[in-house]
């Protein structure tokens, strides 16, 4: 199987092409990893990962050490492409494609018939047929599947959106089922074709525009219920009432099942992906839009509350636990914690403020510009701050003894201090 797919070019190596390049060579695919950084290439040259992933270093090591991964700053020829690249959002929140048409721009040139594009970005709906069009526009000697239909055809071009967790990346990627949307059917199985070789889930092949959605519509979903919890937190902190223990309780009926409240929502996905759907059709989706409403502004809520208990403890350090957008993990991208420590950097400029981030190195730019904010461990913050915020329920976080957080004024937005929180 490995023999008759040949080279696959991974683009973007990242939280999700990185993996998924691992994931191919293991099972003794030839592929060449794509990144525009040059540190990136280099760790992955040498056997390493630039991000923390449990079980993605093992893999990343021994595909190297046999030769089946390498990676480089520059796009090599292939027989399938996988895009595997940011999609943001601009300040409007319109979508920004500019990194997938780069690559597409960088592939075009390589592309020999009977190639396979895969786009694995995250998407709005129409970007696969847009990538489609691209090439086409960028190779006109190539006939593209949107071109002929169910003719014959030089470059397949399909998406297939990961439906992976950070944290259990290598175990999702190779048990989850797949969506796999080609702009023809004879796109989706060639498709299918890669990911069956690591892939033990069901592939679900269908057009690209459903695959699209359906990404989207997963994201949004938790989304909006997220957004539920969010409100009723507040709810239940206007009324004097500890939310986690009407979470509990109300999730005893056999018909409810509401999700854990937060500081807000991050990541990639969630954070992102409904916007992509409300820009698609802005008068059709006023609960998606209100959710995502909700949830950003969450943190700006979570941030009057830490201030509040900071004015209680005039002069003493606040110490903000976790910068990560979810537990056990090093990914900040969207992060609400980030969001609620920038934030009382601006409201509380004259208060020390104490992160205790354990899977970081050094402080995310949006935060070294605050004099005031400093990197710590765990001990000194618990010794030296008056206020205790809980922002990420990392491990060893949620195993704070009760004793160490006594005398402290204490804000838990994850529930796992329960007890001893304002």
């Amino acid at each position: 199987m490995a023999r008759a797919v040949g080279k696959v070019a991974v683009v973007g190596l990242g939280y999700i092409g990185l993996p998924t390049a691992a994931a191919l060579a293991t099972q003794g695919v030839e592929v060449r990893g794509v990144d525009v950084n040059t540190d990136t290439v280099r760790a992955v040259n040498r056997g390493e990962v630039p991000f923390v992933e449990p079980d993605l270093a093992v893999a990343v090591s021994g595909a190297v050490s046999m030769d089946r991964l390498r990676a480089s700053t520059r796009m090599p020829e292939a027989a399938a492409y996988i895009i595997a690249v940011p999609t943001p959002f601009k300040r409007d929140r319109r979508p920004d494609l500019s990194h997938v048409r780069a690559v597409a721009e960088e592939i075009a040139p390589r592309l020999r018939p009977g190639a396979l594009v895969i786009l694995e970005s995250t998407s709005p709906p129409g970007t696969t047929l847009q990538v489609s069009e691209w090439l086409a526009e960028l190779r006109p000697d190539l006939v593209l599947a949107h071109q002929r239909g169910a003719g014959p055809v030089d470059v397949h071009v399909a998406y297939c959106p990961e439906r992976v967790l950070p944290g259990r990346i290598m175990i999702e990627i190779v048990t989850n089922d797949r969506v796999i949307g080609g702009i023809t059917p004879a796109c989706a199985q060639r498709a299918a074709e890669v990911y069956r070789i690591f892939a033990q889930g069901e592939l679900h092949l269908t057009d690209a525009g459903t695959a699209e959605l359906t990404k989207l519509a997963e994201n949004a979903y938790r989304d909006v219920n997220i957004a539920f919890a969010n409100e009723l937190a507040q709810v239940a902190e206007r009324l004097g009432v500890d939310v986690w223990n009407v979470v509990e309780l109300a999730n005893r009926h056999p018909r409810v099942q509401i999700l854990r409240p937060g500081p807000g929502v991050g990541g990639h996905c969630v954070a992102v992906d409904p916007w992509f759907l409300v820009s698609a059709a802005p008068g059709d989706t006023r609960l998606m839009r209100t959710a995502r409403e909700v949830n950003d502004d969450r943190p700006a809520q979570v941030v009057r509350r830490i201030a509040e208990a900071a004015r209680s403890r005039p002069g003493e350090p606040v110490a903000c636990f976790g910068l990560a957008f979810k537990a056990n993990v090093d990914d900040l991208r969207e992060s609400p914690a980030v969001e609620v420590v920038a934030g009382l950097a601006a409201a509380l400029p004259d208060v020390p403020l104490l992160v205790v981030e354990p899977h970081v190195r050094a402080l995310p730019a949006a935060l070294r510009a605050y004099e005031q904010v400093r990197l710590v461990g765990a001990a000194a913050a618990l010794e030296q701050a008056g206020v205790l915020a809980l922002l990420v329920d990392h491990d060893e976080f949620a195993g704070i003894e009760p004793e160490h957080l006594a005398g402290a004024e204490v804000v838990d937005t994850r529930g796992a201090w329960r007890g001893v929180s304002r």
